[in-house]
């Protein structure tokens, strides 16, 4: 357990020494900038550093690449939150949707095939992108639920998606 905080500590570090500019163009090799072109898989955790320190473009440009290349969950739901709030491309509710619904699909086969069932199923019973459909939502933050994702029953009682919504 010790080595897993050290390591989590040691990445935290790294990514926010790597995130000290927008625009990274450091040319440091841990800085989010050098992941943007990377073949490397972690640079999808580095998407997330872009976009917090305000470099949409670079964000955008990984997200959009760890998808084509691993049809990575984790930037699905990063994309789709981008879309959705209209960050650095047109706000797209639908389009936004159709992504948690491509990486809900992904279901157990991802680490964060939970996360992107219970976004898809709170953007199901709320109508975001798509029609309303409660009973369609419900089933996804169950599979969600089944899954892990400890959010998704406190969803199905309250707020949009309790059975009497």
């Amino acid at each position: 357990m010790k080595n897993d905080i050290a390591a989590v500590l040691a990445l935290a570090v790294l990514l926010v020494a790597g995130a000290a500019t927008a625009g990274d163009d450091s040319g440091n090799e841990l800085s989010y900038g050098a992941y943007v072109d990377s073949p490397k898989r972690i640079k999808c955790l580095y998407g997330y550093v872009a976009e917090k320190t305000g470099d949409h473009a670079a964000a955008l440009a990984i997200f959009e690449d760890c998808i084509r290349r691993w049809d990575d969950v984790y930037s699905m739901i990063w994309l789709a939150r981008m879309i959705d709030t209209g960050v650095a491309l047109p706000r797209d509710p639908a389009r936004a949707t159709a992504l948690l619904a491509r990486g809900a699909a992904v279901g157990a086969a991802s680490p964060y095939g939970a996360l992107a069932q219970y976004h898809y199923g709170i953007a199901l019973c709320r109508g975001d992108g798509v029609a309303r459909d409660v009973a369609a939502g419900r089933a996804w933050l169950a599979s969600a639920m089944a899954l892990g994702e400890s959010d998704a029953q406190e969803a199905l009682e309250h707020g949009d998606c309790r059975g009497d919504g």
